[in-house]
């Protein structure tokens, strides 16, 4: 069923009948009317950006799309924490990739960052050029793969901003190929039901030792990946998946129960 994201401020009542309605404007109403040439009656998703989701019927296409609201749920694709992941930058497309499977993996925001390994480097006014781009990337994947939210793409940090932010959250990751003494599982298993995770990934060298020692002493937890060196575009989408079996299949399997 074709999705679409809208603001909270595009859904009403109408006055002459009372129904709850649905309006969808730009790109999106092009898209229905042009190029899937759907009709009256059809059927489609909207998401609010806040996590609920609307089955509604298509009243009216053309420059604006008018749908009826048939009911409305929780995303049932979000997963039960807000994950925030900061990536360092990296050469060439990989951070598009990077940024495409962290939305897959139910990430919640992702942060560009400027560590003392990274081969790319750009000042903030050449990182929101370029942010805008993973902006339309990350907006494309929430709807191919079902995300009750389109996940936001921040503007650059620098490491010790980055570090600053993430230590905040209930379970910091700093994600570290020279820690030898904690795994990501111990740090999940040590945090049974987190609100809040944040995610650090290196450049393609990885982390410096300073760095390491900066984001310890800042309040992160430095974890390691496994036995298998993976490459910088390969660990974020990695963590996230580990993160969402930990805490999303446990939630599915306490619903059963």
């Amino acid at each position: 069923m074709p999705r679409f994201f809208i603001r909270a401020c595009q859904i009403g009542i109408d006055d002459n009948t009372g129904v709850k309605m649905v309006r969808i404007l730009g790109d999106d109403a092009h898209h229905i009317t042009k190029s899937l040439r759907m009709r009256t009656g059809e059927i489609i998703t909207v998401c609010d950006m806040e996590r609920n989701e609307y089955t509604c019927s298509i009243c009216a296409t053309g420059e604006c799309v008018l749908a009826q609201v048939l009911s409305v749920c929780a995303a049932a694709s979000e997963p039960p924490y807000t994950a925030v992941l900061y990536q360092a930058l990296i050469k060439g497309d990989k951070f598009d990739h990077v940024v495409q499977k962290a939305v897959e993996c139910g990430v919640s925001r992702i942060v560009p960052v400027l560590t003392e390994r990274c081969v790319v480097r750009l000042d903030k006014m050449d990182g929101e050029k370029k942010r805008q781009r993973w902006q339309r990337i990350a907006a494309e994947a929430a709807k191919q793969c079902g995300r009750g939210i389109i996940p936001q793409v921040s503007g650059l940090l620098y490491f010790k901003e980055a570090v600053a932010e993430a230590a905040a959250a209930q379970l910091p990751l700093f994600c570290y190929e020279g820690e030898e003494r904690r795994s990501l599982v111990q740090a999940v298993a040590g945090c049974k039901h987190p609100a809040t995770i944040s995610l650090m990934i290196g450049s393609e060298g990885g982390f410096s030792v300073e760095e390491a020692a900066f984001a310890a002493d800042s309040g992160m937890l430095s974890v390691g990946l496994g036995r298998r060196i993976l490459r910088t575009e390969t660990a974020s989408s990695f963590a996230l998946a580990c993160l969402s079996f930990a805490y999303e299949m446990e939630q599915s399997n306490m619903e059963k129960v």
